[in-house]
């Protein structure tokens, strides 16, 4: 919708995690490295860490995207909680191995076959494991084992884990000694500082054709900054709400009071609305704005009365014309959702190569 509006060639600040608009900030790049640290020593856990929304799928995907040349068979788990029987099964699956109703010894034994025979092709089985701090401990322990597997006395199989701060406690605990030891390299992704935050910005939109249009004014960046705390994904939600907002008013420079706007809406969506009072307005697409007759618009008395009458139902009538500007903003908001729901095609999964 505002991508034409804005000659993009494409949404810049969609949630999906898009390899496209990889942005190599300073932590990132160094995450990077260390993931590729980990993968060069092949063996063991490479463990990142990260708050909700500071890029860890998105570093995976990039990996991956460089891995597509290399001896490396990847698989992309996304846990919940499960049992220790469960994550075998699910890891059988990710790699397209039999599992429904297989007994663990097994579900084993499928599994070391198949690591022993991407072995002896010259490749190596790499599982990446999504939300990580979500696995019980078994299953962490699950997961060591499988890490004692090898053929001639090379390992043949690595794990890399993702999860949020919560998998660094986990980690910590006394019954994961033998788990820690097994850790290869692990890093901790922070959030963006503010400059990095007005060139992550930047970066999508050129990235997405951008040409200048719309412009953003440096409060406009502070702004941003200062509500997401540096979280790209957070970024991405405000942004795209602001293009839209830039599109429904037709701006061509997004400034503080744009930014601050659209930051209240979303604040506003994010309260639940309380029960009205009878005598109070309800929020609805058509809005009665007088149902007086026509003449009685004039109001009476003298000059000055007539003046502060007039000032204040054009008052009324801008925040009228604002409301409905705003609930037009929800309504295109939740169109957008749902086709993206009903419409877009499933994303490819990360799989055996």
């Amino acid at each position: 919708m505002y991508d034409a509006f804005y000659s993009l060639k494409k949404k810049p600040f969609q949630l999906n995690p898009d390899p496209e608009f990889f942005f190599n900030s300073a932590v990132h790049k160094r995450a990077l490295a260390y993931l590729r640290y980990g993968l060069a020593q092949g063996e063991g856990f490479v463990v990142v860490t990260g708050v909700p929304g500071t890029g860890k799928t998105m570093l995976v995907k990039e990996l991956f995207e460089t891995l597509r040349n290399e001896n490396i068979v990847g698989g992309l788990m996304v846990t919940s909680q499960v049992g220790a029987e469960d994550t075998l099964r699910i890891i059988a699956a990710t790699f397209g191995l039999s599992y429904d109703g297989d007994a663990k010894a097994i579900l084993l034994k499928n599994l070391e076959n198949f690591f022993k025979l991407k072995a002896r092709e010259g490749k190596r089985v790499l599982l990446v494991v999504d939300e990580a701090q979500n696995l019980p401990l078994q299953s962490l322990e699950e997961l060591r084992m499988l890490l004692n597997f090898e053929l001639e006395g090379r390992p043949i199989f690595q794990v890399f884990m993702l999860g949020q701060e919560e998998l660094r406690v986990v980690l910590q605990e006394g019954k994961m000694e033998q788990v820690r030891q097994r850790v290869t390299a692990t890093y901790h992704l922070r959030p963006l500082e503010r400059e990095e935050t007005r060139e992550y910005i930047l970066h999508r939109l050129t990235t997405a054709g951008w040409n200048q249009d719309p412009r953003f004014s440096d409060a406009a960046f502070d702004e941003i900054h200062n509500y997401s705390g540096g979280i790209p994904r957070l970024i991405n939600t405000l942004c795209d709400r602001l293009l839209l907002y830039g599109y429904l008013e037709e701006l061509h420079e997004l400034d503080l009071e744009a930014v601050q706007l659209v930051i209240s809406e979303m604040e506003q969506d994010s309260v639940r609305s309380k029960p009205l009072h009878p005598s109070e307005p309800s929020d609805s697409f058509i809005t009665e704005v007088n149902s007086e007759p026509h003449n009685s618009i004039l109001p009476r008395g003298n000059i000055e009365e007539r003046l502060f009458q007039l000032e204040n139902q054009f008052s009324s009538l801008q925040k009228t014309v604002y409301k409905e500007r705003a609930l037009l903003r929800k309504a295109i908001l939740l169109q957008l959702d749902m086709d993206e729901v009903y419409q877009d095609p499933p994303e490819e999964p990360i799989g055996p190569k």
